[in-house]
């Protein structure tokens, strides 16, 4: 696909005019966050700063980190900038790990973010001329909202096809004459084993690119998903904090994300020690929403791991790219000793056959000692059927995880869908220990 740049004169913008205008942005944010945000104007005042000692891009590091627990203590309204009456909209993550967080768009936030995920899209070559089916969720969550407005914005015919079963999804793409598809990939990599498995010739269908996020996926994954289906899968990433999808997004070079840079200022920090990073070293993602006017949010810890790169891409955009995310800060699980992110535990099922992508890890304690099971979403039966054919897949399963991780495992297959719905990103890690 050729690479397609929505927004030239913000998107190709020189570095040295890049960094004026976000101190421009980053100093306008820091004194309505001072005025109108009770949390940061404490935060400030108590450090004895006011928006006047922000002068240089360097001087954000004078504010301490926002955490996901001080959203939570803010919740529902108490980290919004503007009145609830200048709120067009409100969206809420799941709160599955505790309280809800919310977050609000004035009718100028609804109208950038409808840009940045315009971005995003036309980077992977959408444009007037295509049909763009959407597998995200609509609801509280933002997700499919954002793209539904970006796909709608370029000009694109969009089909909200949120998370209908696999079977109704396959035949809109054919009905409809689906070109880009849009959703989580581990329901992309279903929908692509279930063609690849059918009598349906992909030929026959009219798919070339599609989107995906909402969740970690590896090359893995990518290689099955444009095996099977012929088309070019790219990687699109935000956050709800930050206001959904929108924030970074690849272009075909597959080099990294492309971060919105004249909306977020990113840094990457040493979870442990908060230190801020060289650009090439890998560690936490931290952002900064410098053109938020409901929900600005300054020095955001993400949780995720990456890296960031300063050189500008092939495609002519000049934004800092990110690297892909896999792992994050939360995720890793310590048991008996042992330290592993959930990611690795997905990768080394990857290649099984008939073994989804979809995966919870339940940890739990049985008398003194911690125990793991891993429960994990079969995309099809095994070869040869039947109980016992379940039955060794399982036990390969369990086997090639303990050798893993050096420890016994139970493995248990569930069918798809009981994690979570089809479309919607599971709950990674549950854990039942008692401390």
């Amino acid at each position: 696909m050729k690479p397609f740049i929505y927004d030239p004169p913000n998107e190709t913008m020189p570095r040295e005019e890049l960094e004026q205008f976000q101190l421009e942005r980053l100093q306008s944010t820091i004194y309505r966050c001072y005025r109108n945000v009770q949390f940061y104007g404490s935060v400030m005042r108590d450090l004895q700063l006011t928006p006047d000692d922000f002068t240089t891009l360097e001087d954000l590091r004078r504010l301490p980190f926002t955490t996901k627990e001080h959203l939570r203590n803010s919740y529902p309204y108490g980290m919004f900038a503007v009145p609830l009456r200048e709120v067009r909209r409100i969206h809420s993550s799941s709160g599955s790990t505790g309280v809800a967080i919310v977050v609000g768009y004035t009718a100028n936030d609804l109208d950038h973010w409808t840009g940045l995920v315009a971005r995003n899209l036309a980077a992977a070559g959408v444009t007037d001329e295509d049909v763009v089916q959407i597998f995200f969720g609509f609801g509280l969550f933002s997700g499919g909202f954002g793209l539904h407005q970006g796909a709608e914005r370029i000009g694109a015919s969009v089909l909200p096809a949120s998370t209908a079963d696999i079977h109704k999804q396959i035949s809109v793409m054919q009905d409809f004459r689906t070109t880009i598809l849009v959703g989580t990939p581990s329901y992309a990599r279903q929908i692509a084993e279930t063609i690849a498995e059918s009598d349906i010739s992909v030929q026959s269908l009219s798919l070339k690119g599609g989107l995906f996020g909402a969740e970690p996926w590896s090359e893995r994954t990518r290689q099955i998903i444009e095996e099977n289906l012929v088309i070019t899968a790219l990687d699109i990433y935000g956050l709800a904090e930050l206001g959904g999808p929108g924030v970074a997004g690849e272009c075909p070079f597959k080099c990294g994300l492309h971060i919105a840079e004249d909306h977020f200022i990113a840094e990457v920090i040493d979870p442990e020690t908060g230190e801020v990073l060289e650009a090439g070293r890998e560690g936490e993602l931290v952002l900064t929403a410098i053109h938020k006017e409901a929900f600005p949010l300054l020095r955001y810890r993400t949780g995720d791991i990456t890296t960031l790169h300063i050189e500008p891409c092939e495609c002519g955009r000049t934004h800092a790219r990110m690297s892909r995310v896999y792992r994050r800060t939360d995720d890793m699980i310590a048991i008996r000793g042992v330290k592993v992110f959930p990611a690795d535990i997905q990768a080394e099922i990857e290649d099984m056959e008939g073994v989804g992508s979809r995966m919870q890890i339940v940890l739990d304690r049985e008398g003194h000692e911690d125990t793991i099971e891993v429960q994990i979403e079969l995309t099809r039966p095994p070869a040869g059927g039947g109980l016992s054919s379940l039955d060794r897949q399982r036990q390969a399963t369990q086997d090639r995880l303990g050798d893993f991780l050096r420890m016994p495992v139970r493995v248990r297959f569930v069918e798809p869908s009981t994690l979570a719905p089809l479309g919607e990103k599971t709950t990674m890690v549950v854990d039942n220990r008692n401390g």
